[in-house]
């Protein structure tokens, strides 16, 4: 994972999960790193930590994806930093189990926000730069529920189709510039994600560990994969898919998820 040695990576929702496992894994190989996520004082001790560790610069900046403005906010700070994003993560995200007509309005619409729009505004920030240089990754954290549609996070699989399409479609229109794309598409991996958004203890499965799929993730990109799907189990249960009805997986997934009364 020395890809990236001595360049500067730049991870949204750093502060756990997948993003903290990625900014691990990149410290270890060398890496610099601007980690921004809502939470402050875990942004502090992951600094902290990295930096003593590692012995590599690490800069934090604390933003809530879910305003609009703070995409701006970030780009801003890292131009007067001097900053050069060799490596943008798209990682923040949120899902939200539960009935569609149930789940309180301004969080589906912060959850497109989170997990569409954040995404799509960083990207456009950071990739004329790396254009000009003909060089720079993005890596986009999409998820195995882009492959189908999945009752009671119905809100949250469409904005993981959204993040795999975009960057799919980046990937093949920005080979000409040297620049590579790649969305990691995890299963259920080791993290706060289930609990935050309110799945059903039952609803987990088998879990992938959050360092194997940051480490998937940035092996793929570095192979030039525009996508990737983490763990064997969740690459042949995707592929399986694929051998019934599309409404036939949506029925199933709505009788495993459906809220006990």
């Amino acid at each position: 994972m020395e890809e990236w040695k001595n360049k500067w990576a730049l991870i949204t929702g750093a502060s756990a999960g997948i993003g903290m496992a990625l900014a691990e894994v990149l410290a270890a190989g060398g890496a610099h790193l601007v980690l921004t996520a809502r939470r402050k004082e875990r942004l502090e001790d992951l600094a902290k930590r990295l930096h003593a560790q590692y012995r590599i610069n690490v800069e934090l900046f604390a933003a809530d994806l879910a305003q609009p403005i703070a995409p701006e906010e970030i780009f801003r700070y890292t131009k007067q930093k001097g900053i050069e994003v060799e490596l943008l993560i798209n990682n923040a995200g949120f899902g939200q189990y539960g009935e569609f007509h149930k789940v309180e309005l301004p969080r589906l619409l912060d959850m497109v926000q989170v997990n569409c729009s954040a995404v799509l505004h960083l990207t456009r920030l950071y990739l004329p730069d790396m254009v000009a240089r003909r060089r720079g990754d993005i890596l986009i954290l999409a998820s195995t529920t882009a492959f189908q549609a999945v009752p009671y996070v119905s809100t949250y699989a469409a904005t993981k189709v959204f993040d795999l399409f975009l960057a799919e479609g980046l990937a093949e229109e920005l080979k000409a510039y040297g620049i590579r794309v790649c969305a990691l598409c995890p299963g259920t991996t080791t993290s706060e994600f289930h609990e935050a958004a309110g799945h059903p203890p039952g609803a987990k499965g088998r879990e992938e560990s959050a360092e194997k799929v940051a480490r998937t993730g940035l092996a793929a990109l570095t192979a030039g994969k525009s996508y990737v799907i983490s763990g064997l189990g969740n690459y042949l249960g995707v592929q399986g898919q694929r051998l019934v009805s599309r409404r036939f997986v949506t029925r199933i997934a709505a009788n495993m998820l459906r809220p006990r009364s």
